[in-house]
């Protein structure tokens, strides 16, 4: 993503314009990311499978959301339900375009990260008759996606967010509220893959946050992937003097002395706190985690993350854990 400024055409992308860079970025993805699952069926995230098999006695290490209440009932035994691995695989996106994404100081804007994000999960999981669908937020408004199959669809869809309105007011994604959406009604067992910077505005720094329950709740039905996009300014100020910040999601304005050491130590330590309670929340609602960086190449993150789970799959089986 060398011409990340192609995109800034107001607040709507100008498809027409920005063709020739999304067509490169999905040369990129196919270049560097081809060959990486080919042999045994693996997701983007690989897992157990979730299409319910037999009932085996529970042995220590096996994950209690497997319980088979109904048996272990019958039988006064703990018994857990096995699964059969899924042939086909329904991905959902679950895609935050708020204003905190129009931003970006690096290689590119946080939206265009959401952008090459959701290009890797379509590449990497739309194969095999799977189909994906999106749930996506500007802060102001909120559209589906109905998951179909196809790269034809998977292009179309890239395209349909690509070109998502950038809100002219506050607001935030409300990233609890669109994953509540996804269980009811239930989907169809596969993949959610959520991509967002994970701010809440005006969050209690010392509660878990709002979308770590709802998402949570998916990981009973659904193997997850959270997609954290960030830039360098959010973790840490330069030393630019008296420099007026506006708040993307509330619209208000704040003006800060960067100069003053103490006040960059502040910032530093507050940003790595909200970093570890965004890890630590999608840690115990059982998601994957990938960050990605405006600073950074984007595809080598996804390429190493893509190989450190395939990694930790193959030492799991060697290990006899099943």
């Amino acid at each position: 993503m060398s011409e990340p400024r192609e995109f800034d055409h107001g607040p709507t992308l100008d498809l027409e314009a920005a063709e020739p860079l999304l067509r490169k970025l999905e040369l990129a993805v196919r270049n560097r990311l081809d060959g990486l699952l080919q042999g045994n069926y693996l997701g983007l995230v690989p897992g157990p499978g979730s299409e319910a098999g037999e009932s085996r006695q529970y042995v220590a290490g096996d994950d209690v959301r497997r319980m088979d209440w109904p048996v272990t009932a019958r039988t006064m035994t703990p018994h857990v339900r096995q699964t059969v691995a899924d042939r086909e695989l329904e991905t959902w996106l679950v895609v935050d375009m708020s204003p905190s994404m129009d931003f970006g100081t690096g290689m590119s804007e946080k939206r265009e990260l959401v952008l090459a994000a959701i290009t890797a999960v379509c590449h990497l999981t739309v194969r095999g008759g799977n189909r994906v669908g999106a749930l996506v937020s500007n802060g102001a408004d909120t559209f589906t996606v109905p998951a179909q199959g196809g790269r034809t669809h998977a292009r179309a869809l890239v395209r349909r967010i690509a070109a998502t309105p950038r809100a002219t007011t506050g607001g935030t994604g409300d990233l609890a509220r669109m994953l509540e959406s996804l269980r009811r009604p239930q989907r169809r067992r596969g993949l959610v893959a959520v991509v967002s910077d994970f701010l809440e505005t005006g969050a209690d720094p010392a509660a878990p946050p709002a979308w770590e329950r709802p998402l949570r709740a998916l990981s009973a039905r659904h193997q997850l992937l959270g997609v954290e996009v960030l830039d360098p300014r959010e973790l840490e100020l330069p030393a630019a003097g008296l420099v007026t910040f506006q708040d993307t999601e509330t619209g208000e304005f704040l003006e800060v002395q960067t100069s003053d050491a103490k006040v960059r130590a502040r910032y530093a330590a507050a940003a790595q706190q909200q970093r570890e309670r965004i890890g630590l929340g999608l840690k115990h609602a059982g998601a994957a985690h990938l960050q990605l960086r405006t600073d950074r190449d984007w595809v080598g993150d996804v390429v190493r993350f893509v190989l450190t789970q395939r990694h930790f799959v193959v030492g799991a089986v060697g290990a006899g854990v099943r």
